[in-house]
């Protein structure tokens, strides 16, 4: 790849991530999952095909920049999900106690 197409890549995260925020902040969390995945596929193409060589000048910044963004939006998105799996979670584990319970008196 070249320098442009990674800067690319990292500024097409960056849109992703911010779908993702939206997406979060609407408990959309099968679009959140949807998002993740596409830019999961973002990932593993810049470690397929980013070169060792490192960036320089205005594509560093940019680089940078997207990386800033993306760290910003992702901080959101977890201040959103965690409340979100810690019911998730309670929920889960209500229901194998219930589970457990009407096992053992055979209800």
């Amino acid at each position: 790849m070249t320098g442009q197409e990674v800067v690319s890549v990292y500024e097409t995260m960056v849109g992703i991530t911010d779908r993702m925020l939206d997406a979060a902040t609407a408990s959309d969390w099968d679009r959140l999952t949807e998002l993740e995945q596409e830019c999961a596929a973002c990932v593993r193409r810049l470690r397929e095909h980013e070169g060792a060589q490192p960036l320089a000048g205005q594509e560093r910044v940019r680089k940078v920049n997207a990386i800033r963004k993306m760290l910003d939006a992702d901080r959101q998105i977890r201040d959103l999900t965690t409340p979100w799996m810690a019911r998730l979670s309670a929920l889960i584990s209500n229901t194998t106690t219930e589970r457990r319970v009407a096992r053992a008196y055979g209800v």
